[in-house]
């Protein structure tokens, strides 16, 4: 890993650490008062078991900032990694098919507020405010196990409520639904994490529930799509956040889809990508949620303006991204990058050009680690009907 990513982590510690020594009372306790954004949170550890419970910080008011990553355009790593350290997660351990009860059940309704939620959970013993941020895990606040947990009434999403409710609605179609609705997906997110959506009703490990979302929410997309006209145009996109740096190419074909990821370790570059043609993807991407997250957001921009098109994305992640903050970030990037203006040009080499023109490594290298002109090439006239 760089000197350079390690300084970063290194600072953000050393900030952490001078406001744990102004406001120890505060995360050193067998107990939070706090408002939460409201936030919740399942682990994967010891699954089918999993450790479950909500997210609250040691300070009343508009919380709604600190768990809400579609509006955290323009804030630093930093910014970022303090909103997550700031989050007191209090966790009980409890079977994933296990919705009902009332712990659980508060939980539930504690999701779907539609306000930031007066919160006071008790532990069994006095938390550790003792955290560590490294290159390899999304950063995470002092953790204790629950004694009790009490949330104040608050009126609840009522497009959520709706689908709580509805034991009928396949969980896929609850997500669409939420999301046609104008949900934003992280909160839709959770709510499918903590067993509220379904015939067949589960806890969902948050990381799954996050990448099973953003699938859910793009096949739906894509459906629309591909009964599209083509366009046009060569077209390129770009956008940085982050030390994440993307450029998206759109090309006149019918749907196919390749994202080709790029990092540095110990100065040796490394790359993953996934590919799939109209038929979708029929396996687990080798750059996991990542795909999924970027793939919906140009989906999105496909869909806005009834468009269809052959879709290149080429992330290069540098040094500066010391810390991994979440597959959001790709969603939202890739959101961003849609909203600028493109490059347009005339054909899809130039395209790649203007790309990876962008970007610090080479077309070709990039094209040697990726699908696309070997997929391009197998084409046949059967691909366009």
């Amino acid at each position: 890993m760089s000197s350079d990513s390690q300084e970063i982590r290194r600072s953000i510690l050393t900030k952490w650490h001078e406001t744990l020594s102004k406001y120890a009372n505060l995360y050193s306790s067998d107990s939070v008062s706090g408002t939460s954004p409201p936030s919740v949170f399942v682990g994967s550890y010891s699954y089918p078991k999993v450790f479950v419970g909500p997210m609250v910080p040691p300070v009343h008011g508009d919380t709604s900032l600190l768990d809400a990553p579609e509006k955290w355009k323009g804030k630093s790593l930093e910014e970022i990694v303090n909103f997550r350290l700031n989050l007191v997660r209090g966790i009980q351990k409890i079977p994933i098919e296990q919705t009902d009860g009332k712990y659980i059940e508060n939980l539930q309704e504690f999701s779907m507020s539609s306000k930031p939620t007066d919160s006071e959970l008790s532990f069994s013993k006095v938390i550790s405010s003792n955290v560590s941020l490294d290159g390899e895990s999304a950063p995470f606040g002092p953790i204790g196990e629950l004694t009790s947990a009490k949330f104040s009434s608050t009126s609840a999403v009522k497009p959520i409520e709706k689908v709580f409710y509805d034991k009928d609605l396949k969980a896929q179609d609850a997500i669409v639904n939420l999301y046609n609705s104008g949900i934003d997906i992280s909160k839709i997110q959770k709510c499918f994490s903590i067993g509220m959506m379904g015939q067949k009703r589960k806890l969902v490990p948050t990381r799954w529930s996050i990448t099973a979302t953003d699938d859910i929410i793009s096949k739906s997309l894509q459906e629309s799509v591909l009964g599209y006209s083509l366009i046009d145009s060569c077209r390129v996109f770009f956008y940085s956040h982050l030390g994440n740096y993307f450029s998206v190419i759109l090309f006149p074909h019918r749907w196919v889809y390749e994202m080709i990821e790029a990092w540095y370790s110990n100065g040796v570059l490394g790359f993953g990508s996934d590919f799939e043609d109209a038929r979708g993807i029929d396996h687990s991407p080798a750059i996991a949620g990542a795909y999924f997250a970027a793939k919906l957001g140009v989906l999105e921009y496909l869909e806005k303006n009834h468009l269809q098109a052959g879709v290149v994305i080429l992330r290069e992640i540098r040094p500066e991204y010391a810390i991994p903050v979440g597959v959001w970030q790709v969603r939202e990037g890739i959101r961003e990058a849609m909203n600028q203006s493109p490059i347009i040009v005339d054909s899809f080499e130039a395209a790649l050009d203007v790309a990876s023109g962008k970007l610090s490594i080479s077309k070709n290298e990039w094209l040697s680690h990726g699908n696309i002109s070997r997929l391009l090439k197998q084409t046949t006239m059967s691909d366009f009907f």
